[in-house]
């Protein structure tokens, strides 16, 4: 798989699947090289993959990420290999132990230590047979890694980490820790839009998701942020180190900045400065495209 230096992170559960074809066929004309789909409760992410895949040619199609909780080790080997051997090696694997408050609260499942179930899957998917079609390279997997045990959980056992809503100094840390081989793909929110004001309002709303889950909290205080930085809707600290705004070229430097630090591969989520979520700023994807 050559996956690129800069991809596209984004939502597309809302979409009709001609549509969300479409998007991924407009994504793949614009240069980007991978497009980066979640789990959450909408589209089966597999199923979606596969569907991105077959109406693409050059795309990479990875998940960021497909929980572990969702389906058992087993299976998710054979769908990775599955849609790996269809696609001529364009799928990427990726996993999360996704978050308590989405495993206990929603799916009623039980949560695990997060470092230790997530050994556990990965030991659970090298250890399961399969006698499907084989892909013509064995498929590479990353992990959603942000603290340091996950991150070498990430070197030790996967191809690499995907850490999401973090910053260039997280993205230093984790390279360090990951050495120079693995794949260090981070995701990266980005607002193409220059007043201030308008911009942290609008990344106010975008992180007000994830503001809560304790997963990323513990991060953000590990990058430096305090308690006071997150009450609320965030500081203007947070907001700053966490989100790219402002003009193309002031979010090319955010980009940068992350491959300066040792990032791989940089996936931008484009934030509508219309509010409307679920709807690609294409605006911002023109002007960041390679």
């Amino acid at each position: 798989m050559e996956l690129g230096k800069l991809g596209v992170w984004y939502f597309l559960d809302g979409l009709a699947s001609p549509v969300a074809a479409q998007a991924a066929q407009r994504i793949e004309s614009l240069g980007y090289s991978a497009l980066w789909i979640p789990e959450a409760v909408g589209k089966h992410p597999f199923v979606q993959a596969s569907w991105l895949l077959a109406n693409t040619e050059r795309l990479n199609v990875a998940t960021g990420i497909a929980s572990i909780y969702h389906r058992e080790p087993g299976a998710t080997l054979a769908g990775q290999n599955s849609l790996a051997e269809q696609s001529g090696d364009r799928f990427l694997l990726g996993l999360g132990v996704s978050h308590k408050p989405m495993v206990e609260g929603v799916r009623g499942l039980t949560y695990g230590p997060p470092v230790a179930s997530m050994r556990s899957y990965l030991e659970g998917m090298d250890a399961s047979p399969y006698s499907g079609a084989a892909p013509a390279t064995k498929p590479k997997r990353v992990i959603a890694a942000l603290g340091p045990k996950m991150l070498e959980l990430a070197r030790d056992s996967c191809d690499g980490a995907h850490p999401y809503f973090t910053s260039p100094e997280h993205t230093a840390m984790a390279r360090e820790i990951l050495g120079p081989e693995p794949w260090l793909c981070v995701e990266q929110k980005v607002i193409l839009e220059s007043n201030p004001s308008k911009a942290r309002e609008l990344a106010r709303a975008a992180a007000q998701m994830y503001i809560g889950l304790p997963n990323y909290r513990n991060n953000w205080l590990r990058m430096g942020l305090s308690e006071q930085d997150l009450e609320g809707t965030g500081s203007d600290k947070f907001i700053d180190a966490t989100f790219a705004w402002g003009t193309a070229d002031d979010i090319k430097a955010r980009i940068q900045a992350h491959v300066d630090a040792g990032a791989d591969h940089v996936c931008i989520q484009p934030v509508n400065p219309n509010g409307t979520f679920g709807e690609l700023h294409w605006e911002a994807l023109e002007a960041l495209a390679p």
